[in-house]
């Protein structure tokens, strides 16, 4: 697995799929120039760039070094024009260097990589809050984002190759339906307050079905289903499976709904 190549996957196809959420978030949260925002599992830094351009200072945390790479290109002080922009920071993996003695708490934390859809990802996301809520202020919003209802999703359909592939003896790590209360159950255990919720339409529409097969493998689903067979066939099986949404010109299209949960610091 050239892991390389499936980080420029999601930075070039798949991430842009998720910018309705972004956008619905940083505008129900006002983020702006007061904003000290630190980002859970924040990829190859589109949310962060969002962000920024918002006027925020942006701290981003990733445990996957190449999307961490890819996120440094986009947020050099370099690339920005002279307004203030340029004070991001980027971390791999522990929270521990971003607790930095004497620096302002974050107001606003984010994990907007959505959850609920493979077994096993709330408890990563459970240990990386527990050790974000003492960086936030006290009633600072956090944000966990996650899978809508399987029936609003057209990519769950082509989500069930994962699960059809995949080891049936392994119990995390496979595709699954999404659940009502993943995101609650979540910020329960991390000790959080909920304060509200809203659905984003984030349609998935990609040039052809190869970007879409790369873009849809880039975001981790099927990993268990290439463990248990091969690459080759789970991307047959994900091609098959993503002909019902191919359009006349040849593209790609499956509407979908995702959901975010804002909760509070106590």
């Amino acid at each position: 697995m050239d892991l390389g190549a499936r980080a420029r996957d999601w930075s070039e196809i798949q991430e842009r799929m998720l910018v309705p959420l972004y956008e619905a978030v940083y505008e129900r949260l006002e983020v702006g120039p007061a904003a000290r925002l630190l980002g859970l599992g924040c990829g190859s830094g589109l949310a962060l760039l969002m962000a920024a351009s918002r006027g925020a200072a942006v701290t981003g945390v990733d445990d996957s070094r190449e999307r961490l790479a890819l996120a440094r290109e986009r947020l050099l002080p370099e690339a920005w024009s002279t307004r203030g922009r340029a004070g991001a920071r980027l971390v791999d993996g522990a929270l521990g260097e971003v607790a930095d003695a004497g620096a302002p708490a974050y107001t606003v934390v984010t994990a907007l990589e959505p959850i609920g859809c493979l077994a096993g990802d709330s408890e990563g996301l459970g240990e990386l809050l527990a050790a974000a809520v003492p960086l936030a202020a006290r009633g600072a919003p956090v944000v966990l984002a996650g899978w809508g209802p399987p029936e609003r999703c057209a990519t769950s359909a082509v989500l069930r190759v994962a699960t059809k592939l995949a080891d049936p003896l392994r119990n995390t790590g496979s595709w699954r339906p999404a659940l009502r209360d993943d995101l609650e159950e979540v910020a329960q255990r991390a000790g959080l307050r909920t304060d509200g919720s809203g659905r984003v339409a984030c349609p998935f529409g990609y040039a052809g079905v190869d970007s879409a097969v790369r873009g849809l493998l880039s975001t981790g689903l099927f990993d268990a289903a290439i463990s248990a067979t091969d690459q080759a066939q789970v991307d047959k099986e994900v091609a098959e499976a993503l002909h019902p949404y191919q359009r006349q010109d040849g593209t790609v299209w499956m509407p979908n709904v995702f959901r975010y949960l804002i909760a509070r610091v106590p």
